[in-house]
């Protein structure tokens, strides 16, 4: 799955590309990509159709474009990447991706902004727009309020997480992973931050002290922002900018898909372990087993 970087990569480029233009026309090539859209696919068309896009926001993984139209605001284009899911700004003239789901005609029709999604899990819906209790003037899609902040959101609380952390009796890794805590980070940065931070993932979280659960936090804000400056991490094409361009922080990586390789640090072997119906990586001395 995508995580924080490359949804933010995706973010960024909206905002250059996308942002303040008005989509004129559409074109649904598959509804499955509208699986999440409640009211059917010609609400969605006669929701969006006419719109401007007034900016590009994300929560940790979850990526939203609020709308202008002719009533007014408070809706949002919510697009849920899935496994797969691209978002491409490319000139009309250019010939379909191969996965090509849904086609926004962008102004004059010169440039159109496109979902392409191989393994269809992603998909794109409206939802109403609502204040966010703790930042006036925020709002949020409602059907992502329970989505806590990213590290790398200037809100987030590390208290916060750590009061949460300390009524848990499970791995650190599993507080790591829940979006409802702290959103954005996935299995490869959860990896990359235990590593950095020299802790392993089953370490019983209300066992540690406030400190080590910040290093974690501190570790996962480093690895993220290194990995936003390198355009993301990209596998088999997947989780481009919209442009299409890969980022290329897999290269960066420490532990994650490196079993059986020298760990950077100490030069022991990196192992992976079973755990939560995925895979860890990590330093067997670096980070001891609890």
């Amino acid at each position: 799955m995508p995580e924080l970087p490359e949804v933010e990569v995706v973010r960024r480029g909206l905002q250059s590309w996308a942002v303040g233009r008005r989509i004129t026309d559409l074109e649904i090539l598959d509804a499955r990509t509208l699986r999440r859209h409640g009211q059917g696919p010609q609400d969605f068309i006669e929701q969006v159709t006419g719109a401007c896009i007034d900016s590009a926001q994300r929560r940790g993984k979850y990526l939203w474009l609020p709308m202008k139209t002719g009533s007014g605001e408070g809706t949002a284009m919510v697009v849920h990447l899935g496994m797969s899911g691209q978002m491409l700004v490319s000139r009309s003239d250019i010939p379909d991706q191969r996965h090509l789901r849904c086609r926004f005609v962008l102004d004059d029709g010169a440039d159109e902004l496109r979902f392409v999604d191989q393994r269809i899990f992603g998909g794109l819906y409206v939802d109403r727009l609502i204040a966010v209790d703790d930042a006036p003037g925020e709002t949020i899609p409602s059907t992502i309020v329970h989505i806590g902040r990213d590290p790398l959101d200037r809100l987030f609380s590390l208290d916060e997480v750590f009061a949460h952390a300390q009524r848990r009796r499970t791995e650190i890794k599993r507080i790591l992973l829940d979006q409802s805590v702290a959103a954005g980070i996935g299995n490869i940065y959860a990896d990359e931050a235990l590593w950095r931070a020299g802790l392993h993932f089953a370490t019983p979280v209300n066992s540690m002290s406030h400190d080590e659960v910040s290093a974690i936090y501190a570790a996962a804000h480093e690895v993220m922002t290194e990995a936003l400056d390198q355009g993301g991490t990209s596998f088999d094409s997947l989780y481009v900018n919209v442009n299409g361009e890969s980022g290329y922080f897999a290269r960066s990586l420490n532990v994650y898909g490196r079993a059986g390789e020298n760990c950077r640090r100490c030069n022991s072997t990196i192992v992976r372990s079973a755990f939560m119906n995925r895979s860890s990586h990590y330093c067997p001395v670096c980070q001891p087993i609890p």
